[in-house]
Formats: C-alpha cells, sequence, structure tokens
C-alpha cells in the first residue's frame, strides 16, 4: 500500500501506510479490537440483530451479541512515527464475504481472531487467506471463562500451514492488540521478502 500523502515539511519522507485486514468468526472480537487500538473514532457498521438475522446466523456461544458488522470496521494505528497501520474488519458471516475481495486488495497481511469456544468458525478465513497467499496470524481472544489453549494446539486444530503464527492476544486490550499487529507485520515482511528472493533468484 502507497505512502500517506502528508503535508509534511519539504524533505522529510511521509509514513510508510500498511493496510491489515482483521477476519474471523462471529463475535470473535473483530469490532472489539479495531476499537481498542484505534487512535482514531472507528468506522463502524454495525446493526443491530434482527430476529430474521437469527435465523441464519449462528449465535450459539455469543448469545449475548446484540449487533453485527454488516460491511467492515475501519481503524488506524502508528505502530512508529513513519509506520501506519490501516486496519480494515471484515464481516464475519459468509452472507457478506463477497465483500471480502474487495477488502483484500492491496493488504499486507491478516488477523484472524480465533475464539476457541467456536474454533471451527476461522476456517473460511484461514483459507481464503491461504488460498490467496496473503500472510497472516491467528490471534486467540482469551474471553473469560473460555478454556485455556496452547497456541500449538490452535495451529494443529486449524491444521495451518507451518510457520503461521498463533499469539494470545485480549482484542479488549490495546497494548495486547499492538504487540500482535507488530507480530503480524514482522512475519509479513519476512514472507513478502521471501517471496521477492524466491522469484527473483
Amino acid at each position: 500500500m502507497a505512502s500517506e500523502p502528508t503535508d509534511a515539511p519539504y524533505g522529510e519522507t511521509a509514513p510508510l501506510v500498511l493496510k491489515i485486514l482483521v477476519a474471523g468468526g462471529f463475535g470473535a472480537g473483530k469490532t472489539t479490537l479495531v476499537g481498542a487500538v484505534s487512535e482514531i473514532r472507528p468506522l463502524r457498521t454495525e446493526e443491530a440483530l434482527s430476529r430474521s438475522g437469527q435465523l441464519v446466523d449462528d449465535t450459539h456461544g455469543v448469545d449475548d451479541k446484540a449487533t453485527t458488522t454488516v460491511a467492515m470496521d475501519f481503524g488506524r494505528i502508528t505502530i512508529r512515527p513513519d509506520l501506519l497501520l490501516y486496519l480494515f474488519g471484515t464481516p464475519g458471516q459468509d452472507r457478506f464475504w463477497f465483500l471480502w475481495d474487495e477488502l483484500a486488495l492491496g493488504a499486507l497481511g491478516a488477523v484472524v481472531i480465533a475464539d476457541t469456544r467456536r474454533l471451527e468458525d476461522c476456517f473460511p478465513a484461514v483459507d481464503y487467506f491461504e488460498h490467496r497467499r496473503i500472510p497472516f496470524v491467528v490471534a486467540v481472544n482469551r474471553f473469560p471463562g473460555a478454556r485455556a489453549h496452547q497456541p500449538h494446539d490452535v495451529a494443529r486444530a486449524l491444521d495451518l500451514d507451518p510457520g503461521t503464527p498463533v499469539v494470545l492476544c485480549d482484542a479488549r486490550d490495546r497494548d495486547s492488540g499492538k504487540e500482535m499487529l507488530i507480530q503480524l507485520v514482522e512475519y509479513a515482511g519476512r514472507m513478502h521478502t521471501a517471496r521477492l528472493l524466491a522469484a527473483v533468484g
């Protein structure tokens, strides 16, 4: 993704802006993560869950959820003065997956948020990014009362490609979310560099 135009004084380099997707199952914590880490007021496209929507959306395990993202979430975070991340949260239900291709254009990488109470909800996002060769990390959101799982157990359960990072995080906590995003940027950078070297070698 290109550097963001700025009104920086002449001679100063504009910051690099990277696009990151935040994906995962329904109710996994995507909107919560974007809201927790964003330094601007996040753009949200949430709507109240309707009776008709409850007939097609599996709310088992997230019975208290009252709203759902119908297009995307958007936020911004400064990792360091010369590096900004634009975060695009994807809708979790399969009826909104037609939006994913547009959101994925130009993305450096992605976060797949995992709720271990509904781990199977991660499979569509994992498959999507693996097939499109978009580097991603799996972030296990630590819900209160949820059974603890080790990262290697989650990696095995999701049948991840070797080397795909699995990290523990609290989507409500800014520092936890920022640390996870830094790990994603570092991992995606290594992956893109390796692919570039393989292509020219």
